[in-house]
């Protein structure tokens, strides 16, 4: 039988394990500003320039890894075990179980990022550099139009 120290210890280490999943980028979709992809530098600040091509992402595409329904199976099944005795305690693991990893499954999914469309934007600058800006609508923007860069954002002008 699982003491509840061992259950309440149990419960802390899932959570410090899913913590671990958490992102902290500003930037959800390409990494950290002031990378490159792909020759074109993504630092966000002001410039102008002229549109060389627009990529369209999905933003979802990553999918979960499937820890969350890893570490929401063990946490359920671990609570499920303290729940009757004999078959019936065998019956709440699994039940506790499956129930723990389809949350697990759901919350990972729901902390990974959406499926709208995005936008990478990659401009050539006036002074010569090449800059990526990712975004979530294009509105009126169109390959060799002349963009303003404001704030990590493309308008045109």
């Amino acid at each position: 039988m699982i003491s509840t120290k061992t259950t309440i210890a149990t419960l802390i280490a899932s959570a410090a394990i899913l913590g671990g999943c958490a992102s902290t980028s500003s930037d959800p979709y390409y990494g950290s500003t002031g990378s490159t992809y792909g020759g074109y530098n993504s630092t966000a600040s002001m410039g102008y320039g002229t549109i060389d091509s627009i990529q369209v992402t999905r933003g979802g595409s990553s999918g979960a890894s499937g820890a969350g329904a890893v570490v929401g199976g063990l946490v359920g099944a671990a609570v499920g075990s303290q729940v009757g005795s004999g078959s019936g305690r065998t019956a709440a693991t699994v039940a506790g179980a499956v129930g723990g990893a389809a949350l697990g499954h759901k919350v990972e999914r729901d902390r990974a990022m959406d499926d709208r469309d995005m936008y990478q934007i990659n401009i050539r600058m006036d002074n010569g550099e090449y800059r990526s800006v990712v975004q979530d609508s294009v509105y009126d923007l169109r390959v060799g139009n002349r963009v303003r860069i404001v704030d990590g954002r493309a308008y045109r002008y």
